[in-house]
């Protein structure tokens, strides 16, 4: 769906309930102020429920803006704003919970019309929120690497590429919005916001007090609820993502990079090194031709104009899994004949600690050996010296642990038998730690390291479990709701031969 298609389904309830509204209650006073209420209401209801859905995602987008609002700060004179965000960031999944079910109890408020002063100004509040965010999103394309935001003067020509944030996540992964479209819906909902504030007095009412206090109250309760029940007890009942069940991961991923490879350079930017501002575009023929005008001490390359390819892009295309040798395994895990499973741990919970501990040193002399008539020498053990070092050994999270030693370790074990190979992907740690959870904890399964960002995208689930065939994701389970290993070899027929 795109956001076109979605604002025209919005406009036409928002019409249907105003129509309803003036025609029946006789708390409507004006046209224009129902309208603009229901559309309003009716889009953050909308915008929010895709949120509740996965608030998991909100959270990794609000932990991507906390990290860029880090590096925003450190260098300027609010420095002392910078250690505030990596704190926010751990509670990153609390906030996601909190503005979603604040966006769809403002919605439902609107449409109410409970507390008219109080919701235009929350309203209001909010929008400028987000027009900020995607305003700052949508800037950086103009901020080039190494540059601060702050320093304006070295700013270049917008470019998608430098953006850091590449997405606001306004409608979770519904629909993927560019920046510059986030920012400038954003603008526009900025009139109907001011005009709450300035005319809340002519915002329609219905039901009584009592009525929308209650319908408020349960709508908060449900959506807490309905917010957890999507990242803490089980994965989300609705997947927008690419990796969602049923997904041809291989299949998608070679039709992606065929169609990348052959897109066409149509035309260069190329910025004068003596004056930045002068960036020209020349066709890609022309250019070919008249390579020598433009000699790398006198022009900058700064972005290459290209045709879209034929099919979009998605997180799929990053599917990339390295061995623990840095092998890229991806084409392998993906072109396993049969079934196999993923064993999906963006992060493993645990510490590293200084820890003393006694080591030996053996000191050896050469002792000579006189063997008829011969004297040979003999290396022997001279001494051994014991001495306290201090040495870094992670210590894994306890309640993490038993996920593998009461529920993983034993259902990969079965699995196991019936031949049925166990992959495990881990984030956010280098190969010695991944050893060491192998070896303390982790599953009798091949290792592996891959981008967290990816697998928090293939499952919202730490650890997550994911049954994959023949390059298709056939089912995915979150660690508090997978069944017994019989229980899916039963309702999937899985057996020892290659299906």
């Amino acid at each position: 769906m795109t956001l076109s298609t979605m604002l025209i389904y919005i406009g036409i309830v928002a019409i249907i309930l105003t129509f309803i509204i003036g025609l029946t209650q006789k708390g409507q006073k004006n046209w224009l102020m129902t309208l603009f209420q229901n559309f309003c209401g009716v889009l953050f209801i909308f915008s929010g429920w895709v949120k509740a859905v996965d608030p998991l995602g909100t959270a990794y987008k609000m932990e991507q803006y906390f990290a860029e609002f880090d590096k925003l700060f450190e260098p300027t004179w609010f420095a002392f704003l910078s250690p505030l965000f990596p704190l926010l960031s751990e509670y990153s999944v609390g906030f996601s919970v909190f503005m979603i079910i604040l966006e769809i109890a403002l919605g439902i408020m609107l449409i109410m019309g409970m507390r008219p002063k109080l919701t235009a100004w929350v309203f209001l509040g909010l929008v400028v929120f987000f027009t900020i965010l995607t305003g700052f999103t949508f800037l950086t394309g103009f901020v080039p690497d190494g540059v601060n935001f702050f320093s304006f003067g070295s700013w270049v020509a917008y470019d998608e590429l430098n953006m850091k944030v590449t997405d606001c996540g306004c409608f979770g992964d519904f629909i993927k919005l560019k920046p510059k479209t986030s920012f400038l819906k954003d603008i526009v909902l900025l009139v109907p916001a001011i005009y709450f504030v300035f005319q809340h007095k002519k915002m329609h009412k219905i039901f009584t007090k009592e009525i929308r206090v209650g319908v408020t109250g349960v709508a908060i309760i449900a959506l807490f609820i309905y917010c957890l029940s999507n990242f803490k007890w089980d994965i989300p009942h609705a997947d927008f993502r690419p990796f969602k069940i049923g997904a041809d991961i291989a299949g998608k991923k070679e039709m992606e990079m065929e169609a990348a490879a052959n897109v066409q350079i149509i035309a260069w930017k190329l910025q004068n090194l003596a004056d930045p501002s002068q960036v020209v575009e020349i066709s890609n023929d022309v250019y070919m031709k008249e390579f020598a005008k433009y000699p790398k001490t006198e022009w900058k390359v700064i972005d290459q104009v290209k045709t879209e390819p034929t099919i979009e892009k998605s997180k799929i295309s990053d599917f990339e899994i390295s061995s623990l040798d840095g092998y890229d395994s991806a084409d392998e895990l993906l072109h396993n004949e049969g079934y196999s499973l993923w064993i999906v741990c963006d992060k493993l919970k645990g510490k590293s600690h200084l820890e003393k501990m006694t080591v030996q040193d053996t000191v050896f002399v050469n002792d000579s050996i006189d063997v008829n008539g011969v004297m040979t020498f003999e290396r022997k053990v001279g001494s051994i010296n014991p001495r306290e070092v201090e040495k870094y050994v992670m210590k894994w999270d306890p309640e993490y642990t038993e996920k593998f030693t009461d529920v993983l370790n034993p259902f990969v074990a079965e699995a196991k038998k019936d031949g049925i190979n166990a992959h495990v992907f881990i984030g956010k740690f280098g190969k010695d730690e991944i050893l060491d959870f192998k070896e303390k904890v982790g599953p009798d399964a091949t290792y592996y390291s891959a981008d967290d960002i990816l697998l928090k995208t293939i499952v919202r689930s730490n650890p997550g479990v994911v049954l994959v065939q023949n390059g298709v994701i056939v089912y995915k389970w979150h660690i508090k709701k997978l069944p017994t290993y019989e229980e899916i070899k039963k309702t999937f027929n899985l057996s020892s031969e290659k299906n």
